[in-house]
């Protein structure tokens, strides 16, 4: 536990020194919480996808830990049924954007052929 003599708050616009105790910082975060409205479109395909990606992260995991990264037909097949959910929400987005699938594919093959042809295909940085 933080000492009172040690422990500055967030609240002041200071930061902490030393150990933190969770009780303290469960606290003291809800000084930088903020409420944000979720009242749009765009939002439920949204999550939506970020679910289905974990989904379907979550079953590679599982073939790498307890298959040695051996994917079986049924692993193929529950794949395929998780990229379709990735797909569909995906493409509730684009929509929902005014943006077809297609050209949001060939925006994506373009930039990655500039950063081929400049070298800076790996790293990382949105504009590299």
């Amino acid at each position: 536990m933080i000492s009172e003599r040690r422990r500055r708050s967030v609240s002041a616009g200071q930061s902490y020194t030393g150990a933190m105790d969770f009780k303290t910082y469960q606290q003291d975060s809800r000084h930088t919480a903020q409420a944000v409205s979720t009242d749009h479109p765009i939002i439920y395909p949204t999550l939506g996808l970020v679910n289905e990606a974990g989904e379907f992260a979550g079953k590679i995991k599982k073939i790498f830990r307890d298959q040695g990264g051996v994917i079986t037909g049924p692993d193929e097949q529950a794949l395929k049924a998780e990229l379709g959910d990735v797909l569909w929400y995906l493409t509730q987005l684009c929509t929902e954007l005014g943006l077809t699938l297609e050209e949001v594919a060939a925006a994506n093959l373009e930039k990655l052929k500039s950063r081929q042809e400049r070298g800076v295909i790996g790293g990382s940085g949105d504009e590299r």
